[in-house]
């Protein structure tokens, strides 16, 4: 998974699933433009851990399905 895809690439591609993105390159306000696909699952801690493994020293994680009502997200 070495090639450069660009986030409409990414999230047709992975349909609602959790991707660690590696090397990404981002907007002026940080939304993720393409990148490096480093692993994608349905199951988000499987890209967590991959995350702990792989050790990327730049990264985004996406998620690119919807997200239920009611959610919040923490950074």
């Amino acid at each position: 998974m070495s090639d450069m895809l660009t986030a409409a690439d990414i999230a047709a591609r992975y349909a609602s699933e959790w991707v660690l993105v590696g090397d990404p390159q981002t907007s002026d306000a940080l939304e993720v433009l393409s990148g490096e696909v480093l692993c994608h699952s349905k199951d988000r801690d499987e890209v967590y851990r991959a995350a702990v493994r792989i050790r990327p020293t730049r990264f985004a994680m996406l998620y690119t399905g919807t997200l239920p009502e009611h959610t919040e997200i923490v950074l």
